[in-house]
């Protein structure tokens, strides 16, 4: 759904060592670069991008606004959140467990340096939704190979009917 998130930072150089280390313990890097104004971290391509605010004013945190990554493993959000307080972050929800987000959601929150909320998440799917969500996918590509092959069998019949007629097709 989402192609990328920005946030305001007040010095574009101090952010991104902040984010530099902290969002490696996560698996992420800087891949995009447009400086002095803004880096982009992701993968592959930018997903989340640190900058100055467009309108040349005062950099500030949303009230109410965060933003979360993706972890594959409850030690990564540890790190992380041991990364970004290191870092000069500070604390706001040490890892571990949010069963008020759901059973199976496991989390840590900082703040970074300009006070942006930022958070690590991972969220496992019990083990009868990863089956359904499965069952499904393999459900979506049957039916994508029957109707190949079904608008295939159409086309090889009507070719089959035009040289039982004489024609070519």
């Amino acid at each position: 759904m989402l192609h990328h998130v920005s946030i305001g930072v007040a010095d574009v150089a101090r952010a991104a060592q902040f984010y530099d280390r902290v969002l490696q313990e996560l698996g992420y890097k800087r891949v995009f670069e447009a400086l002095p104004y803004g880096i982009g971290y992701g993968e592959k391509q930018p997903a989340f991008w640190i900058g100055l605010p467009h309108d040349q004013r005062s950099a500030s945190a949303g009230n109410g606004v965060h933003v979360a990554f993706n972890a594959t493993t409850e030690e990564m959000i540890r790190s992380f959140h041991r990364a970004a307080l290191d870092a000069g972050g500070s604390d706001d929800g040490a890892p571990g467990p949010r069963p008020d987000y759901g059973p199976d959601y496991f989390g840590a929150f900082v703040r970074d340096l300009d006070g942006n909320k930022i958070e690590a998440v991972l969220v496992r799917l019990p083990a009868a939704a990863k089956k359904k969500a499965t069952k499904k996918a393999s459900k979506k590509s049957a039916a994508k190979k029957a109707k190949k092959v079904k608008g295939s069998g159409r086309a090889k019949k009507t070719a089959a009917r035009g040289k039982k007629r004489g024609r070519r097709g």
